[in-house]
């Protein structure tokens, strides 16, 4: 005897609820990302094999652009940034007003000489912004780099150091740079790099 097919129903789900929930996750990520800014300037590290990925946590970096410019990066919180510029005006003879702070806060990365710096953060923002910059002076003479160093880590020594160079820089600024560090007893810091393809 021949079986009896059953009638095949077709399967209806009702994707109104997924849909709700993929765009509201999708809306909390866009808005809750913090993006990257773009560095001062554009700084082409060398290539490395290492694989090892730098935690952003309490780090401080330092920029060295092809023309051996420095651009110092303290470490993106507004009270430690404000102790930082209190301690640096101190040791140049300089004050800040809670308006200079405020700039200070907002600035990705300071690249003027401290007689420069309290015009530079009185500027108006966009124009900080394409500002011409000297960058902050190291050599044997003049480490206002390691000034600004020791005094972050005289806020918090926990902080974490890395030196991002581009791979066109002379080596004397560069040295000139890890000797004003050995001077303040700083060794440990990590160099930033490309993957190697």
């Amino acid at each position: 005897m021949a079986r009896v097919k059953p009638k095949r129903h077709g399967v209806v789900v009702d994707m109104t609820a997924m849909t709700d929930v993929a765009f509201l996750l999708l809306t909390f990520f866009i808005l809750t990302t913090q993006f990257k800014k773009p560095d001062v300037e554009q700084i082409k590290p060398p290539s490395s094999i290492s694989e090892k990925l730098l935690d952003d946590k309490d780090l401080m970096t330092i920029n060295i652009t092809s023309q051996g410019k420095f651009y110092f990066a303290p470490v993106n919180n507004f009270n430690e940034r404000s102790q930082l510029l209190d301690i640096m005006g101190k040791k140049y003879g300089m004050t800040f007003s809670n308006e200079d702070k405020v700039a200070f806060f907002k600035t990705q990365a300071i690249g003027v000489p401290m007689n420069q710096l309290k015009g530079f953060l009185q500027m108006p923002e966009d124009k900080r912004k394409f500002a011409k910059i000297s960058g902050i002076p190291q050599d044997s003479v003049n480490h206002q780099m390691i000034d600004w160093v020791s005094a972050s880590l005289e806020i918090n020594p926990e902080y974490k150091l890395a030196i991002k160079g581009d791979a066109s820089t002379n080596y004397p600024k560069v040295k000139n740079l890890f000797e004003g560090l050995r001077d303040i007893e700083y060794y440990k810091f990590w160099l930033i790099t490309t993957q190697e393809k």
